[in-house]
């Protein structure tokens, strides 16, 4: 076992020269933040591209499932890390899966591009899932492995690279938005492309200046397994192809098909986790006690994942987009939450270094998470009915949105770190995106139920239930930070 997967020597650990951490980390900062630009400058265009009409340049779907396609499609992104991160811990090591998941990814992008109607929409799709749900958990499992596990700036390193996350967010939706609005939708997914071509570019230049553990395979594949594995995705292909040909996965039903893989996935996974021999009695109760983040995460995107679907729509619609004349393109709105990511990533990622030992524990930080997004969505209570909301109002409520998602999402990917057994480090970072796949489907799902005409009931549902989850998960920390062993 390279010990660089357990704990990092003290040369990496100890290294300050990007902004007090680790100087690889600028390298991973970049490489995520390109696909990013690439992957949101999509999305911000996604739903739009499926509901407009043709003479819009759109593909003239029905409105409700477009939005649970959007909610799907992210979901699939989620869910393909687990065969990135299989494939990284089982046969080629983090880094080569990550580096060939960004030309997948760039290939998608190039398929919407270029191929017009249902059959570009549908290869770019798959391609760009597969190859994001590749990067991401690679990329933030190489994150993980430069810094020694009771390292303090762990939290804050994490929130640092959550930040170039956001500046691709940040940049995206607004060159894909505005080519979108004035040239067209395959142009904007055309800047996706390059934008995925330059963080290629400069990833590969720098691509030696990884260290060798970035290579090293924690739990490599036997001989005798390949056959049994091979077998074994050729059962799941066929399987899919049944599914598909005989009809019982349609467009109409995909988003609840995928919660259920979600769901089917991630129980198999904790069982494997669980019982594998590999995992030590101490890494076993760290497993436990990452199920009840687990619910909290999958409940925490289901709601914010809905910038995507519902606030899409929202934006589009009924959001009073109008500055001094001009109005804004829909899709910019999708650039407001990382504007504020920005902004207080920084100053989050300062605090917990500040603070140390006395900040808040993990499960405190999802707590607060869940509260946050429960206001969120109780703050659009007072703006139901008729009439066109204004845009401050909205920037409001997504910073509400900003302040959940710094409290839980670098956190999530943090933890699912801390916690990992050491022969899963990156299958444990795919386990939390299995959390953010099942949300973001049911983000696609939920959206549905949003009626334009009868709002308040909606909000209000949706935002009490967030609340009283988080008060519940307040309540179970102390349990939960036992079960963590030290782990905070």
């Amino acid at each position: 076992m390279n010990p660089v997967m357990t704990r990092p020597d003290t040369t990496v650990s100890s290294d300050k020269g990007f902004f007090g951490h680790p100087r690889l980390l600028a390298n991973l900062f970049t490489v995520e933040m390109w696909e990013r630009f690439s992957f949101y400058g999509m999305q911000g265009i996604l739903a739009y591209y499926m509901y407009y009409s043709a003479t819009d340049g759109g593909l003239g779907l029905d409105k409700t499932l477009s939005l649970s396609l959007v909610g799907a499609y992210g979901g699939g992104v989620y869910l393909s890390t687990i065969l990135g991160a299989w494939l990284a811990d089982r046969v080629f090591g983090s880094e080569r899966v990550l580096f060939f998941s960004a030309c997948i990814i760039m290939a998608g992008h190039i398929a919407l591009a270029l191929v017009p109607g249902v059959a570009g929409l549908t290869l770019g799709l798959i391609l760009v899932a597969f190859g994001s749900g590749g990067l991401k958990a690679n990329a933030t499992a190489l994150v993980g492995t430069l810094y020694a596990e009771k390292d303090e700036r762990r939290d804050a390193g994490f929130s640092l690279f959550y930040m170039g996350v956001n500046l691709g967010a940040l940049i995206g939706p607004l060159v894909t938005g505005f080519l979108q609005s004035s040239v067209g939708f395959h142009v904007g997914f055309g800047a996706a492309a390059v934008g995925m071509a330059i963080g290629l570019i400069v990833y590969g230049v720098k691509r030696k200046a990884m260290p060798e553990s970035a290579h090293h395979v924690a739990n490599p594949l036997a001989p005798s397994e390949r056959k049994r594995y091979a077998l074994i995705l050729g059962a799941v292909v066929v399987v899919i192809a049944v599914l598909l040909l005989g009809g019982l996965v349609t467009a109409k039903n995909l988003a609840t098909w995928m919660a259920y893989v979600a769901v089917g996935a991630s129980v198999a996974y904790f069982v494997i986790l669980i019982r594998s021999k590999k995992t030590q009695p101490v890494e076993r109760k760290r497993v436990f006690a990452f199920i009840p983040l687990y619910v909290a995460s999958a409940a925490f995107w289901a709601l914010f994942q809905q910038q995507f679907t519902f606030i899409a729509v929202y934006s589009d619609e009924k959001l009073d987009r109008h500055v001094l004349g001009w109005e804004m393109p829909a899709a910019w709105v999708q650039s407001i939450n990382p504007v504020f990511i920005v902004i207080f990533a920084g100053v989050l990622a300062a605090l917990w270094t500040r603070l140390g030992p006395k900040q808040p524990s993990s499960p405190l930080k999802f707590a607060f998470g869940l509260g946050f997004m429960g206001l969120a969505f109780l703050s659009f209570v007072p703006l139901a009915g008729p009439g066109k909301t204004p845009l401050l109002a909205l920037v409001g409520i997504l910073l509400l949105f900003t302040f959940a998602e710094l409290c839980l999402s670098p956190i999530g990917l943090s933890v699912s770190t801390k916690l990992a057994p050491v022969a899963f480090k990156a299958q444990m970072v795919a386990l939390f995106f299995l959390s953010v796949s099942l949300g973001t489907t049911l983000a696609g799902i939920l959206a549905g139920y949003y009626d334009p005409s009868n709002e308040l009931p909606y909000f209000f549902g949706v935002g009490v239930v967030a609340v009283v989850l988080g008060l519940a998960l307040a309540a179970a920390t102390p349990a939960v930070r036992k079960l963590m062993s030290g782990v905070r």
